[in-house]
């Protein structure tokens, strides 16, 4: 797979590559993923995580890289991307960028607050973050999604909010939702019957398999499929990889993280998949991803790792902020 061809996602005219980078980890001092201590260090202040941002967005240009997730939540992510491309001289429609609105980072930029996001999926919320977004990102914002959208919110019955994102429309801006949890297909589903989406990101990754048929569907129906927590929050890197994903990696002479991007990249129904790397030497190893060849043997060999989606969303709910 060439890591740098271009694609339209889905129905959109967004182009894309096969691997985007996604900045949740990158854009505030503490997250969910394994082994942040070591890959982050003691500095974490707003000038060290601005170097590290452009650095891995400087290598991720570099590499072929023409997709970039972002989310009001994810603390300064949306301005450091927005400074890198304005320093840079990125040209509007040179990448595609999307941001996502519901979350409010409120952690204050500290390792030990209580909450670090809180969720409003409500129509003054979607005024408020796209308001602040465009502030940043302006005429690069490609793509504005619903953050964890799912039935149970409310938010996809919302007339407040689907008028307000069919007025986004209109503006030549794409609709998206990203999906979490255990009935993430329940949210496709309802996302496809609405006709209002152009893209969905939900997470798909070998412990977490349960919205594939979702997936497909979304894809035949034209929607953009962005995958996310394709590594499982670091479970399926080097930390911590089962036996069967290491073995299969020596064999191939990679990381374990490169064969479980690999295992997303086959699915005929994956428009882009998300690189979640804090380090250069981490988004390297991921974009060997894109040269691992896939085949039916390895696809039931691994598939024995795939949990029950309860099981799956437990331990994610129970990792740490670090």
């Amino acid at each position: 797979m060439d890591a740098r061809a271009l694609r339209p996602l889905g129905r959109t005219r967004l182009m894309v590559t096969p691997l985007g980078l996604g900045l949740a980890a990158v854009g505030r001092p503490a997250y969910i993923t394994l082994g942040r201590a070591e890959d982050l260090g003691a500095d974490r202040s707003v000038p060290a995580m601005r170097d590290r941002a452009w650095a891995l967005l400087d290598a991720a240009w570099e590499a072929g890289v023409r997709y970039f997730d972002t989310a009001r939540s994810y603390g300064m992510a949306e301005e450091f991307l927005a400074g890198w491309l304005r320093d840079r001289g990125i040209a509007p429609g040179a990448a595609t960028i999307g941001s996502k609105w519901g979350y409010a980072y409120v952690g204050g930029w500290r390792m030990d607050a209580g909450y670090h996001e809180v969720k409003e999926l409500s129509a003054g919320q979607l005024r408020r973050q796209l308001e602040q977004t465009r502030a940043l990102l302006g005429e690069y914002l490609s793509l504005y999604q619903i953050h964890s959208a799912t039935v149970e919110s409310g938010v996809l019955d919302d007339e407040d909010v689907l008028v307000r994102l069919h007025a986004l429309r209109a503006e030549h801006v794409a609709i998206g939702l990203s999906t979490t949890g255990p009935r993430q297909a329940r949210t496709i589903a309802r996302a496809i019957e609405s006709g209002v989406f152009d893209t969905v990101q939900s997470t798909w990754n070998l412990f977490e398999r349960s919205c594939e048929a979702a997936l497909a569907r979304a894809h035949e129906a034209g929607l953009g499929v962005i995958v996310k927590e394709a590594v499982a929050n670091g479970r399926l890197t080097a930390r911590a990889a089962p036996a069967a994903l290491a073995e299969a990696a020596r064999e191939r002479g990679v990381t374990p993280d490169a064969v479980a991007l690999a295992a997303v990249l086959a699915r005929p129904w994956a428009g882009v998949v998300l690189s979640g790397a804090v380090s250069t030497a981490q988004l390297r190893s991921n974009l060997t991803a894109t040269g691992v060849e896939w085949d039916q043997e390895l696809d039931e060999r691994l598939a024995g790792l795939a949990e029950d989606p309860e099981t799956y969303w437990d331990t994610r709910a129970a990792l740490s902020w670090r």
